[in-house]
């Protein structure tokens, strides 16, 4: 789905008051989960990226950060593998595997390091300690109460924050921000803080400031680029784009995990062509695109960058 626009900072007022009762009722639901389940505790220490807002916060690159600052513990992930066919517990093969079996992201994360999908994260804990993992980091999770975490951290995007404040389906909240606070260890802000979160949640949780940056910054400098994206931040793609000095000749959004076709591709391509740009896209989104065409697509990449990896060192000490 598409981010409704009266979800935004500044949106219209009005539908969000008249769904503020399903949204409270949303909530409390969350939290009723959250306490009544007794979680599984797995063999080895269970680390979350989480969000507490629906789309594109940043939890994938964090989950890719915690890997590479724990890699000495042999960390593999652990993914709902969202938009795929497979249930699992299943250890994922890019080789084998595409992202209608598992998901994009979990492809994306199997690049890095071994990577698991099961929609019961308790028994996708228990395949992949078995399966030689030494710390499992999930990539969302952070409302499941059926696994126990022993660090939860809560990816924020600094620029959209919480959106309008409300609760699911009033606003993009998954739950509650003062419950969400009292069961994470640490909030990770990704990017200027222009929504206030810093204010918002003041002493309540210790405030971790990162940023994506690209890992090639020089790779679309000067380049006539036609960008698309189906994220659940498109426009925070584009303004990535443009800050490494790409040209922008054309856009096209999709909504988040959107299934791209070959008749779509085609008609991309078509469009950069005459624009005499080069066809761009995220890298989780390429993975999605249509095999006999990926090739003639770029992915313009990025990964998380903290401000004091030094104090993420110090949180992640326990482990």
């Amino acid at each position: 789905m598409r981010e409704p626009r009266f979800w935004r900072r500044g949106g219209n007022p009005w539908p969000a008051c008249l769904l503020a009762p399903a949204g409270a009722l949303y909530g409390w639901a969350t939290q009723l989960r959250c306490r009544w389940h007794r979680p599984y505790r797995a063999s080895v220490p269970v680390i979350v990226a989480g969000g507490l807002t629906l789309g594109g916060a940043g939890k994938t690159p964090l989950a890719l950060a915690l890997a590479e600052r724990l890699a000495a513990l042999n960390p593999h992930f652990l993914s709902r593998g969202y938009g795929g066919r497979e249930a699992g517990p299943l250890r994922v093969d890019p080789a084998r595997h595409g992202a209608a079996d598992v998901g994009d992201e979990p492809l994306l994360l199997a690049a890095r390091a071994p990577a698991w999908i099961a929609r019961d994260r308790a028994a996708g804990a228990r395949t992949a300690a078995a399966g030689g993992a030494g710390l499992i980091i999930l990539d969302d999770g952070f409302q499941n109460p059926f696994l126990a975490k022993d660090i939860a951290l809560l990816a924020i995007d600094g620029e959209s924050g919480l959106g309008n404040g409300h609760v699911f389906p009033a606003g993009p909240l998954r739950e509650p921000v003062s419950a969400a606070l009292a069961r994470a260890q640490g909030v990770v802000l990704i990017g200027e803080d222009r929504a206030g979160i810093a204010a918002l949640i003041g002493g309540r949780c210790p405030i971790l400031r990162a940023r994506l940056a690209p890992t090639a910054p020089a790779a679309f400098s000067g380049k006539r680029v036609y960008a698309f994206a189906g994220i659940g931040k498109p426009e925070k793609f584009f303004a990535s784009l443009e800050s490494a000095g790409a040209l922008l000749a054309g856009r096209s959004a999709f909504p988040d995990h959107h299934s791209f076709s070959e008749a779509e591709i085609t008609e991309l391509l078509a469009a950069a062509a005459a624009a005499k740009a080069l066809p761009v896209t995220t890298a989780k989104d390429r993975l999605r695109l249509p095999a006999a065409l990926r090739e003639r697509v770029d992915a313009f990449e990025v990964r998380l960058v903290f401000d004091d990896p030094a104090a993420l060192d110090a949180l992640l000490a326990k482990l």
